[in-house]
């Protein structure tokens, strides 16, 4: 019932925004009364945190596909900036009501969020210290490498950050963004 509910609230969501839809609203998509939503989920919000936790499943789904392909550390770190670009272009800002409710979760710094940012960072160490194994990075910290190849891209991959560059030209390129990371992970 949980996931009938998410997928409702999410279809709410995307067409009438985060901000205008109701518990009731969503109640009445599925049929049933807003006590009902309420056995499952405490809030609205609580309703968005869990949307908002299947996005970022597909963000996650994405790495850990990626984390397995036979293929160079190295191209594996491009494959997942220049992949998670498009999938934040694509999810989060094509879809204005998307990209406003993922702000808002942001915003409200949900726990959600940053056990997605401990997955990824998990993902790319794993990434990155297989890389310093077979000598395609400098040895030192797999974990510090990560956080810091997460920061440098981050203008990538956070929806505000990419809302607010897409398209500038006086910015680096998500290319030219993920090339700079991947050198200084060498040196």
């Amino acid at each position: 019932m949980a996931t009938r509910i998410l997928e409702a609230a999410e279809g709410q969501f995307r067409h009438y925004g985060y901000s205008k839809t109701t518990v009731a609203d969503v109640a009445k998509e599925l049929g049933m009364s807003p006590a009902n939503i309420y056995r499952f989920f405490g809030s609205k919000s609580e309703l968005l945190e869990g949307v908002c936790a299947r996005l970022l499943h597909q963000s996650l789904s994405i790495a850990q596909s990626i984390a397995a392909l036979p293929v160079s550390a190295e191209e594996r770190l491009r494959r997942y900036s220049m992949m998670h670009f498009e999938f934040t272009v694509a999810t989060m800002l094509d879809e204005r009501k998307v990209h406003d409710m993922v702000v808002a979760a942001i915003e409200q710094s949900w726990g959600v969020i940053d056990k997605h940012i401990d997955e990824i960072q998990a993902i790319l160490t794993d990434i990155i210290t297989e890389g310093m194994e077979k000598g395609e990075f400098a040895k030192g910290d797999p974990a510090h490498a990560a956080r810091c190849f997460g920061a440098a891209t981050s203008p990538l991959h956070h929806p505000q950050m990419v809302a607010q560059c897409i398209g500038k030209t006086n910015r680096a390129g998500p290319e030219d963004l993920t090339e700079f990371a991947i050198r200084a992970l060498k040196v």
